[in-house]
């Protein structure tokens, strides 16, 4: 029998706000939800600092082990935002002003005071790139083969997400059901283990809580086949009432 293709991606996280805790990423969860629409698994996620070395060295590493690779954060226009450098070393090519970016800056900043040479650094790209629309700023993401550099601002990158939808190659989206139970994982771990392996088409998830003074757990089914989902989850829904367990349709 031939296996569906999975289709992967990773994120490079860049920034020293991120590492420093001065800022909470919300890019991952998005990008990650986004993405298995799309039919594309992230499997993968690199913060690095604002130094353009580790930047290159994390975007070769994970574009070699991935279908696509995603940055978020360092596109901005100060010193410091140098993504756009950074993947243009990773990639052997030179950083060139895109001219449909110049015009769209230029367009956009007519009324706020022009285009100076700080925003004129949100036009750069890696030579060959192509521009992510924008609508929210005017300053454009990129995309360059199968790599997109993305803004770090989480209502941006969003509207990036947007603008990709429908563009990437993919597989079937992945597709999930959620049931909890008022016990601790280690008690039916083997029974997630054992109901996983006889649903080799499915994946199960578990995330233990304490609540009210007693521990539980969620427990999440994951796969792109809707009947082998509802099997899996049929499957350990039993097993679990079977074991003395009672059972939360959609989680606690």
């Amino acid at each position: 029998m031939n296996q569906k293709r999975t289709w992967t991606a990773g994120l490079v996280v860049i920034g020293d706000e991120i590492l420093s805790g001065r800022t909470q990423d919300k890019n991952v969860a998005a990008l990650a939800k986004w993405l298995n629409v799309q039919g594309i698994r992230l499997v993968e996620v690199r913060i690095v600092p604002d130094i353009l070395e580790r930047i290159a060295e994390a975007v070769n590493a994970v574009r070699a082990e991935t279908d696509y690779l995603f940055t978020t954060g360092g596109i901005g226009p100060t010193h410091d935002d140098i993504t756009v450098d950074a993947v243009s070393a990773a990639l052997g090519v030179e950083v060139i002003v895109h001219p449909r970016a110049r015009a769209m800056l230029e367009g956009y900043y007519k009324d706020k005071g022009g285009l100076t040479d700080a925003r004129l650094r949100m036009a750069r790209v890696p030579d060959g790139g192509e521009l992510i629309e924008n609508r929210m700023s005017g300053a454009p993401g990129i995309r360059h083969g199968n790599i997109f550099i993305m803004a770090g601002i989480p209502h941006i990158a969003e509207q990036m997400m947007d603008a990709l939808t429908g563009q990437l190659e993919g597989g079937d989206p992945v597709l999930s059901d959620t049931i909890g139970c008022w016990t601790a994982e280690s008690e039916v771990a083997d029974i997630l283990g054992a109901v996983e392996d006889a649903h080799p088409d499915s994946q199960i998830g578990s995330y233990p809580f304490f609540r009210e003074g007693r521990v539980g757990a969620n427990f999440v089914v994951r796969s792109t086949d809707a009947d082998q989902l509802v099997a899996c989850m049929n499957a350990l829904s039993e097993a679990l009432v079977a074991n003395g367990q009672e059972v939360t349709p959609g989680g606690i």
